[in-house]
């Protein structure tokens, strides 16, 4: 049961009759518990909507379209409040973060809605087999998986849950109803890479061909971890290392199964200083959202965009690129280009250090307003600081740090701050000052 906080005016609920205050009891006779549930049953063509008004139960008959919407709100989008974390992983970067963030960044989500909602990754201990079923009934796919190993004696020891290892199962029960299953490995020096890596991508196979895709991601370590387990990164030539290990056995499923299946974040490449893949080897980038072939797509793009047949032409202009330490260089090249073939344009690129997590940290999505504030102070700016949007929250109205781009342009004498995709062509549009 739901409670109903808004109904839509001339909408199909409105109609009927349903209103504000009311609670949403069942459709069809399912009980109706969250946004799944809802959006499921929703689709049947005749519905009878049981409604609970002060206490009493009765029954709205409704006739739409397949797809149409009931037209109805709710307090959360989720109809219910997320599911939390139920672990304490040795590697868990929010237990890493210094005071003084936004709030809902200390917040741990282990929630399957989300994970099929907007492609979050789950652990799958806090799901029981009555969740596994509704996501096959419902055919919820795929689900992104927090894999980390196979082993399960080593997956309760690294996310400090006796659960964890047991509900590995659920995978076999997802893949053998055909839920396509992503995967993620945390690589943390010492624990789970080396034979324990090789163990989790060979028995992964097994759930071919439910299992799309796997991405291997460095642990991520700030300066915070005083009181916690401890880690310590990977040495460039580990990460070489990590690298051929991955792609050797990359090189066998894509002769077995004609696809990769297994990557490596972009991070590795750049810490043992090696040049990164080209596209093809990306395939459809089936996880790029986790930083597996963002800076390939990111220069590919770019260079489609500059070297196409409409003309391109700037009144003089300049910018500056604020990025972090891993984006770089691939940051200068594209800047090169553009002045090589954009006259009046000048592209500076300053390579901002993360003080506030810690020099560890070198991606530009972690960067903070007082970072940027502290190093780009004093400079000529020119025109405007282009920053990446993954630096702020999804409505690009804040930083990590709990400060606004308008802060930070008034830190910086009233430049203008432009967040940019991980698009070429907006990045080329940005130093142009193309509106997208």
């Amino acid at each position: 049961m739901v409670e109903i906080t808004d109904v839509l005016p001339h909408s199909i609920a409105a109609r009927a009759g349903i209103v504000a205050g009311d609670v949403l009891v069942s459709l069809n006779n399912h009980e109706i518990s969250d946004v799944l549930d809802y959006r499921f049953y929703m689709t049947e063509k005749t519905l009878a909507v049981k409604i609970r008004r002060d206490g009493a139960d009765f029954d709205v008959s409704v006739h739409k379209q397949e797809y149409d919407d009931l037209g109805l709100d709710f307090a959360t989008p989720l109809m219910d409040k997320k599911h939390s974390c139920e672990n304490r992983c040795v590697f868990c970067f929010i237990d890493q973060l210094p005071g003084g963030m936004r709030q809902s960044l200390y917040f741990k989500d282990d929630d399957s809605r989300l994970s099929f909602l907007h492609g979050n990754y789950v652990t799958l201990t806090n799901m029981t087999p009555a969740d596994i079923d509704r996501i096959i009934t419902m055919h919820l796919s795929p689900v992104n998986v927090s894999v980390h190993t196979t082993n399960p004696e080593l997956r309760v020891k690294m996310m400090r849950n006796k659960h964890a290892g047991e509900v590995l199962s659920y995978l076999k029960r997802l893949a053998d109803a055909g839920i396509t299953i992503c995967g993620q490995i945390v690589l943390c020096r010492g624990l789970n890479d080396g034979a324990e890596l090789d163990r989790t991508m060979r028995d992964l196979t097994a759930y071919m061909p439910a299992l799309s895709s796997v991405s291997i991601v460095p642990v991520g370590l700030t300066k915070y971890r005083d009181t916690l387990y401890p880690l310590e990164l990977f040495t460039k030539e580990e990460c070489a290392a990590v690298i051929k290990q991955v792609n050797d056995f990359g090189d066998e499923c894509m002769q077995k199964y004609g696809t990769r299946l297994f990557f490596c974040a972009d991070e590795f490449y750049v810490k043992a200083e090696l040049p990164l893949p080209g596209e093809d080897y990306y395939e459809d980038y089936p996880q790029i959202e986790n930083g597996v072939g963002m800076l390939t797509s990111l220069e590919v793009e770019f260079e489609d965009a500059l070297s196409c047949d409409c003309p391109v032409s700037a009144s003089p202009r300049k910018v500056t690129v604020a990025t972090g330490v891993a984006s770089s260089a691939l940051m200068e090249r594209l800047a090169k280009r553009a002045m090589g073939v954009i006259p009046g344009l000048q592209v500076e690129v300053v390579t901002v250090i993360n003080h506030y997590f810690g020099e560890t940290i070198t991606v530009s999505g972690l960067l903070t307003a007082a970072d940027l504030a502290e190093q780009l102070a004093g400079r000529d700016l020119g025109d405007a600081v282009l920053i990446t949007a993954q630096a702020l929250r999804a409505d690009r109205d804040v930083f990590l740090d709990d400060r606004s781009p308008a802060w930070l342009s008034e830190q910086l004498g009233g430049v203008p701050i432009v967040p940019v995709e991980n698009a070429g062509a907006e990045l080329l549009d940005a130093f142009l000052d193309i509106e997208g």
